[in-house]
């Protein structure tokens, strides 16, 4: 069962060790994912999940892998005119097909990738689907025009005057609470741009349509989240919004448009390249309906964001930012780009559009770092909005979390540097050693504690005092440069071989093999550390920087994704 298990995860390239370029490592996974240490995350329903490893429910994969197939092969009709071309075609996708689904261990959503690849290879066809979505996105912001539309939006019922609010905050709170309903139940109605011709609507159509029931048991938590029909003041949300079909994006667009109306910040994710009707990235640059109803908005471009580069985008007073999820199927965690996965752990919470990504939300048992909504049309011609609620257990600390951490310590710096105190920084080694994090906290410590007894009128700081669960490198890294940037440092102490050989001495222990020779050019956060050591010193000549020789911090040039060692570890930890 275990080898079936890792084969499961190399099958559909999602092990981190044998596809490192694509899948993410665990802990890119746990900024999406809490997870147990025992337990790893799959991108699939449980159900599927269960059929896959058991092997038990064979009719249940076997229907699941024709649909996709179904769905290829339409595909193919539907495009390809010669009859040479689409035989061939065809039989090279049946084969792959038969290849692919021998063992029943592949998730659909993989096979429908690489079926999908296939095709787009060998016809040259950049977007199948390219006319299709541009035609629904036209007919959709038609309707958003149409003048019984706004006429419908701007309508107030007789009985909704009958029991009116008594303060001005409350009138404006359920006026936000009924405009947003509206929104959702239009954006929720593709058949007002999925038909050819649309409907022709007049007002009353309209009225009729924003009385679409609701159901689930996310109405409630969503608008509250939002601070829509609350006596109390909203919060400003910074949100996550994963778009879904061509056409409904355009009237997500005005959704989103108008919660940034109330002071809330989206960031919208499509999909890297062309999933049949879904919207993707590629369609917002070359589509000029999404183009105008995205405005001005951020596209951010780079797929491996670092923590400070992600805050100050984040910072920035563009309150409406696009970017790709990194994947060409149904949302996969566990291939998202890096600058996706640290955005979601970010946010205040993740809005998901449409039934195939809820099934990677809802019918799966894992819990995840942010409270997700997802909301979709049914076939009925309702509307169904679930919540699931962030894990219990989820520690987050936000940028604005960890800027008061340093700006706690910094105060201690300054008060230090007050009563005539030397303020002295230890910088060494906590995470570069994977596994060893305590013993290295304790090394740490006791050489502080020995430097404090030697020296007199000393503030020492000692990093390891200030690390807490939850907390990866970026959030230290981000905290400790605010702090090493104050210019309240007198002596910044790189630690050496000799000082981790006195720790050891102090307790009388013999020096494991794991540390024989280590020093603070063995760690990539000391080595990132050097760096604005320099630099602060170029501001703050006065500053003395002790420890190895500078040019030898060249080792540890950058983390892997969430870790604390430097990412070319990873490999050795693997062999």
């Amino acid at each position: 069962m275990d080898a079936w298990f890792t084969s499961f995860f190399i099958e559909n390239h999602l092990d981190y060790f044998t596809n490192p370029k694509q899948a993410a490592t665990e802990e890119q996974v746990r900024f999406m994912v809490y997870t147990c240490p025992e337990r790893r995350y799959y991108p699939c329903s449980d159900e599927m999940f269960a059929a896959i490893i058991t092997r038990k429910n064979s009719a249940f994969i076997q229907k699941a892998y024709h649909q996709v197939l179904q769905r290829v092969m339409a595909l193919v009709e539907r495009q390809i005119e010669d009859d040479w071309e689409k035989t061939y075609l065809e039989t090279l996708l049946i084969n792959k097909y038969q290849h692919e689904t021998r063992d029943e261990i592949l998730i659909p959503s993989r096979l429908e990738k690489r079926l999908m690849r296939i095709y787009l290879n060998r016809t040259l066809i950049e977007d199948p689907f390219a006319n299709e979505k541009s035609e629904r996105n036209a007919r959709a912001q038609a309707i958003l025009d149409a003048p019984a539309f706004k006429q419908a939006l701007n309508h107030v019922g007789k009985q909704a005057l009958k029991h009116p609010p008594t303060t001005i905050d409350d009138i404006k709170s359920r006026i936000a609470a009924v405009e947003f309903q509206r929104l959702l139940c239009l954006a929720n109605s593709p058949e007002l741009w999925t038909r050819n011709p649309p409907p022709e609507m007049k007002p009353r159509n309209f009225l009729s349509l924003f009385a679409k029931p609701v159901n689930g048991n996310g109405l409630e938590p969503l608008l509250s989240f939002l601070g829509f029909g609350n006596e109390r003041p909203a919060r400003k949300r910074t949100i996550l919004w994963l778009a879904d079909e061509a056409g409904e994006t355009v009237v997500d667009l005005a959704v989103i448009r108008f919660l940034v109306t109330h002071g809330h910040k989206v960031i919208v994710a499509f999909k890297a390249g062309p999933l049949y009707t879904k919207t993707d990235i590629v369609d917002i640059q070359g589509d000029n309906v999404l183009r105008n109803a995205l405005g001005r908005a951020l596209v951010v471009e780079n797929p491996n964001l670092s923590k400070n580069e992600l805050v100050r985008t984040l910072r920035g007073d563009i309150p409406i930012l696009a970017l790709s999820d990194g994947t060409f199927e149904n949302i996969n965690l566990l291939l998202v780009s890096t600058t996706f996965a640290r955005m979601f752990k970010e946010v205040d919470g993740v809005i998901s559009r449409g039934l195939d990504q809820r099934r990677r939300f809802f019918d799966s048992s894992f819990q995840f770092t942010q409270d997700i909504f997802s909301i979709a049309p049914q076939a009925d011609g309702t509307i169904s909005i679930l919540f699931k609620a962030r894990h219990p257990e989820v520690i987050k600390f936000s940028h604005s979390d960890l800027e008061r951490k340093a700006s706690a310590i910094i105060d201690q710096m300054s008060a230090a540097k007050s009563e005539g105190m030397t303020v002295i920084f230890y910088s060494g080694i906590i995470g570069s050693i994977p596994g060893k994090i305590a013993m290295a906290k304790a090394i740490m410590s006791t050489f502080v504690a020995h430097l404090k007894q030697q020296s007199a009128m000393t503030f020492i700081i000692n990093p390891s005092e200030y690390y807490e669960p939850g907390m990866d490198a970026d959030d230290l890294m981000y905290m400790w440069e605010i702090v090493q940037r104050s210019g309240r440092i007198d002596i910044w102490r790189f630690q050496t071989y000799e000082d981790i050989v006195t720790a050891f001495q102090l307790t009388n222990k013999k020096i494991p093999p794991e540390w024989v020779g280590k020093d603070a050019t063995y760690s990539t956060g000391c080595t990132k550390e050097m760096a604005i050591a320099i630099d602060v010193q170029q501001h703050h000549p006065e500053m003395q920087i002790i420890g190895p020789a500078k040019e030898r911090f060249m080792r540890r040039k950058e983390y892997g994704v969430g870790k604390m060692y430097d990412q070319r570890l990873s490999s050795v930890r693997s062999t």
